[in-house]
């Protein structure tokens, strides 16, 4: 299975963690951590490492990440240059991480990527284009 490091600025990454742990269950091989207040690059850095080598069992590490060019993307980013099985995903959100990690467990590294990128863009949206959707399809079912 592939293991998670979700990181961020603030308590991003604790709070995301927590909020998919409430809605989809305990997750295995996966671990938080937060870019607060006072902590150093090198100390990001440092925790980075160890939560992907607590993580990785073999298949790779996905780093979960809240922006890109904050220093969480780019210390993720100077890990993953380093191992083929690694990826960083940036802009990570709830829909993203509640679609793709029940189904980590059968895919690569890159599997993961793609189908998360697509949980993301599906997931944003608003109420009225939502709305605009629903319209659409209710009307081009009257003819049935």
């Amino acid at each position: 299975m592939l293991g998670v490091v979700i990181t961020g600025h603030g308590r991003f990454a604790s709070g995301l963690l927590q909020a998919i742990e409430q809605v989809i269950g305990s997750q295995e091989q996966c671990i938080a951590i937060d870019f607060t207040e006072g902590i150093c690059i090198d100390t990001l850095r440092q925790a980075l490492t160890i939560a992907s080598l607590q993580c990785d069992q073999g298949d790779g590490v996905i780093f979960l990440t809240d922006l890109l060019g904050g220093s969480p993307f780019r210390q993720a980013s100077l890990l993953t240059l380093k191992n083929a099985h690694y990826q960083v995903i940036t802009g990570a959100n709830m829909q993203m991480v509640a679609e793709v990690m029940p189904e980590r467990s059968n895919m690569s590294a890159v599997e993961f990527r793609d189908k998360a990128l697509e949980a993301g863009h599906r997931g944003l949206t608003s109420l009225w284009h939502e709305q605009q959707r629903e319209k659409h399809f209710i009307g081009s079912c009257d003819g049935l």
